[in-house]
């Protein structure tokens, strides 16, 4: 997006600002969904001069949903503060899948949850299961928090409480996983206003995948399941890495565009060895 000075061009013949008028500075600064962004700033406007400021926000490419202070996901209102990742649409087919799989009463871990976008669609499809999550940016955690979201402030896994070892039977992740080295190809306004730390997922995108994978079979139950996120080129590489971890019944995460989003799988249940009848010794 563009930064543009079309404010003041696209004022009304009494000066003001009217929603044609904010949809056509909109579109002059690369606005692609000019009349619903239009909606959602006219709608979160206190007055004039609150409207102008939003609007100016906007054309500078600052996200949307930092200066409104919310988004929809999953046909839930979520809020957003400024600095936080905001949940795309792309990520709403984990989110619900999640919650499919989520027993009513059952445990689901949200890993980097950022605004807490997933955890809300799993706690609001199974209000009585036990749902947390964890962040390691203390801004994002407290946006999370505002979101009704219980956050553990810390790295992936890390902050889990003890008591959820092997009990958990959902764990999602929309983790960092575009390659350093292809954050600079990444929309200006991405780069210039999105937290690195939400996007940067090191050589290859995957250091933080592979550490998920790695670090979540201490949490799952058998028989639980794992869905992370990634690029449509590192379905194969996680694929592979989540079979040699011990899961199976694994499945690909399908965008609304027939574009490949994420991995999901099952924790394989220990095997049972039969007793010889004679007595075990170990």
């Amino acid at each position: 997006m563009v930064p543009t000075d079309s404010t003041d061009q696209a004022d009304g013949s009494n000066g003001s600002l009217d929603p044609d008028s904010v949809i056509r500075s909109l579109r002059s600064a690369g606005c692609v969904a000019a009349e619903e962004e239009a909606d959602e700033i006219l709608r979160a406007s206190q007055d004039e001069r609150h409207l102008r400021r939003m609007l100016e926000r906007r054309q500078s490419g600052e996200p949307l949903a930092w200066i409104t202070g919310r988004t929809m996901f999953c046909g839930l209102d979520v809020l957003v503060e400024p600095g936080v990742y905001v949940p795309r649409w792309q990520s709403q087919r984990l989110a619900t899948l999640a919650a499919c799989l989520l027993p009513h009463d059952g445990v689901g871990v949200d890993l980097c949850t950022g605004s807490g976008a997933v955890a809300m669609v799993m706690q609001t499809s199974c209000p009585v299961a036990r749902v947390l999550a964890t962040e390691l940016d203390p801004v994002a955690a407290d946006c999370a928090r505002r979101n009704r979201v219980t956050v553990y402030e810390g790295s992936l896994t890390e902050p889990l409480p003890a008591d959820l070892a092997s009990t958990v039977d959902v764990m999602t992740g929309v983790l960092p996983y575009v390659p350093t080295d292809a954050l600079r190809l990444l929309p200006q306004d991405v780069q210039r206003f999105e937290p690195r730390a939400a996007l940067d997922g090191g050589e290859g995108g995957l250091a933080l995948l592979s550490q998920a994978v790695r670090g979540s079979r201490a949490w799952l139950r058998p028989g639980g399941w794992l869905l992370l996120e990634t690029g449509s080129d590192q379905v194969g590489a996680i694929t592979t890495l989540i079979t040699a971890s011990g899961f199976d019944s694994t499945g690909v995460l399908v965008d609304d565009d027939g574009d490949r989003r994420g991995v999901y799988a099952r924790l394989k249940s220990p095997l049972v060895r039969p007793s010889s009848g004679v007595g075990d010794r170990r």
